[in-house]
């Protein structure tokens, strides 16, 4: 059975697999948008002075990074409803399902990143601040993060794009995402290399643009480097 270039063009081109690969996408950005906010004050309790603090922050990260993402997933879609009658109602959906359970995950990891970040900003600054008559959280997050941005953004964005392919997995609990597409498509064709080509060119696309957006932001928050940098004369 050689290969079907017609039908190849048309699920390339189709509005199903396009809107199958925008959750996909937008199923990636709000999770990771979610983990990165829940990874912040877990950063800040593992390098904190509270005792308790630090223990629940790392038993959140070594629980979470040791639980494989597709347990997860399925724990949270089969297992939450059986515990709670909250997660039967009809707003618990498959999309919703994967937004927790990826989030849960992927905090889990952008932790160390944050707390990474955090820790090369010079200690200097903050009492900088301080002179400066600024409160602790205006220092924080006008001084520090900014600074802290800088040095998390590769590890995110890799991250992010890491996590992009992760929501494959979310096909198992029926969530129409890119990857249930094609599995879908094959299984009622069993044209597997049409399909399955189709979506590595979406994952292709979608991973190869955020890696030049990743060199695009790198560039934008690099430090300027002094004037007469790497030109100077030789002894």
């Amino acid at each position: 059975m050689s290969f079907d270039t017609g039908l190849f063009w048309s699920t390339l081109f189709s509005a199903t697999f396009f809107k199958a690969a925008l959750v996909a996408l937008a199923l990636t950005v709000i999770s990771h948008a979610a983990a990165i906010l829940l990874s912040l004050p877990l950063a800040l309790a593992l390098d904190g002075k509270r005792w308790w603090l630090r223990w629940a922050a790392t038993a959140y990260v070594g629980l979470f990074r040791a639980l494989p993402a597709l347990l997860l997933l399925l724990f949270v879609w089969n297992g939450l409803p059986q515990i709670s009658p909250v997660f039967r109602e009809a707003w618990f959906s498959p999309f919703v399902a994967a937004f927790l359970a990826l989030t849960l995950n992927e905090a889990a990891y952008q932790v160390e990143i944050n707390r990474a970040a955090l820790s090369a900003v010079d200690s200097g600054q903050y009492q900088a601040g301080a002179a400066l008559g600024l409160r602790k959280p205006h220092v924080f997050f006008l001084i520090a993060v900014p600074q802290a941005l800088r040095v998390a953004l590769p590890p995110t964005v890799n991250e992010f794009i890491s996590l992009l392919k992760t929501t494959s997995l979310a096909s198992v609990i029926s969530l129409t995402e890119l990857m249930a597409v094609t599995q879908q498509s094959v299984a009622s064709t069993f044209r597997y290399a049409e399909f399955y080509s189709v979506a590595s060119i979406y994952y292709l696309a979608m991973v190869y643009t955020l890696m030049l957006l990743q060199k695009r932001f790198e560039r934008r928050f690099a430090w300027a480097k002094p004037r007469g940098a790497g030109n100077a004369p030789h002894g």
